[in-house]
């Protein structure tokens, strides 16, 4: 047992460059698992510095000094953050609010259709089963008001960590930008010399993640702006809520836009029934989707997610399930990590000194 145990950890540890990586992602890791919750306001403000970072250094290649750069983009920030607070919460706190009001008489509309589908199809549903299907639909309600209850509570008691969020993450954000370079020499001074494959790994993962947070971001303000504009023609009912769950729902690759398709057919349905309005308002929607997963996707991660399909999806799952919806978010950018760790790790032949050992 102990052979092959030593030929295995020579042949995949015996290069000191491979145990200084190892070292780096597990220390990394146990971080986030262990005192992810403490650490939260750092790890969003290191989240919005490295979105905004962007834009400070096409400022600085404009021949913008970087505290005056940092300073205008914390400043159009700051000042889109606290419009979109302002003008947002409150709208989505009113639909939220009228939805709850109005979900009893669509649960009403809702059972007088089930009701009509025994006579309409008994060959394919029973009275039983319709019976059932009610029941079902009443306890998802009971829940769904209790959950908006607990919600309600909970908002109310976190109100106070909300505020301090809300002052100190901005404060983290703009000393993060500003004192980038000396952050970074103070941090990677703390790291052995000798780190060659592991600034590798970073060199290649860095650009990625940047690319893909920042077009992100970009994706999900377009997707939400043009569902909300498409929506509000339409003249379709909490236009702002739905166009929103549509923008967040590009954070989850394939799943998101399934899922979200529910509430928009479901509005749709109640506000017109099976009519021309209806049919129209899909039709609106199936082609953002389309628009979002053909045009924009391509445009803005072309250089970014080389993956399969089903590795996106089990990194969704994996990950969502570890860290919940930042999980989700870092899904593709940790895939991509992890893809170029596995390209990166030396093989045996590429160890010096392996060449010529026999097992």
């Amino acid at each position: 047992m102990i052979g092959p145990l030593r030929k295995w950890y020579e042949r995949h540890f015996s290069d000191p460059q491979v145990v200084i990586l190892a070292l780096i992602l597990i220390f990394g890791t146990a971080i986030v698992l262990l005192a992810g919750r403490l650490i939260a306001p750092l790890l969003a403000s290191i989240i919005l510095a490295y979105l905004l970072d962007g834009a400070v250094e096409k400022l600085q290649r404009w021949h913008m000094p970087r505290l005056p750069a940092v300073v205008l983009v914390f400043v159009v920030f700051f000042a889109l953050f606290v419009i979109t607070l302002l003008g947002l919460i409150p709208l989505l706190s009113q639909q939220v609010a009228q939805l709850v009001r109005e979900l009893p008489g669509m649960v009403a509309q809702g059972q007088n259709v089930l009701l009509q589908l025994p006579e309409r199809y008994p060959q394919f549903i029973s009275e039983e089963q319709v019976r059932d299907m009610m029941g079902a639909i009443r306890t998802e309600v009971t829940l769904f008001g209790q959950r908006m209850v607990s919600l309600s509570l909970a908002s109310a008691m976190h109100v106070v960590t909300f505020l301090v969020y809300l002052i100190v993450v901005p404060l983290m954000v703009f000393f993060l930008l500003k004192d980038r370079d000396a952050i970074l020499r103070w941090f990677t001074g703390f790291l052995p010399r000798d780190r060659g494959l592991a600034s590798e790994v970073w060199a290649e993962v860095n650009e990625k993640i940047a690319s893909y947070v920042r077009g992100k971001f970009v994706e999900i303000l377009i997707v939400w702006a043009v569902t909300y504009v498409t929506f509000t023609f339409f003249g379709l009912n909490y236009a702002m809520l739905l166009s929103v769950m549509v923008g967040l729902s590009v954070i989850i690759p394939y799943v998101g836009a399934a899922v979200v398709t529910l509430p928009v057919a479901l509005v749709a349905y109640f506000q017109w029934g099976l009519s021309a309005e209806f049919a129209w308002v899909l039709v609106a929607y199936g082609i953002i989707q389309f628009l979002d997963g053909n045009i924009l996707v391509p445009l803005l991660f072309s250089e970014v997610v080389n993956l399969h399909p089903v590795a996106i999806i089990a990194a969704v799952l994996v990950f969502g399930g570890i860290w919940g919806l930042w999980g989700v978010f870092f899904a593709i950018p940790l895939a991509t990590l992890i893809q170029a760790v596995i390209r990166s790790w030396p093989r045996y032949d590429e160890i010096p000194g392996s060449a010529g050992t026999s097992d």
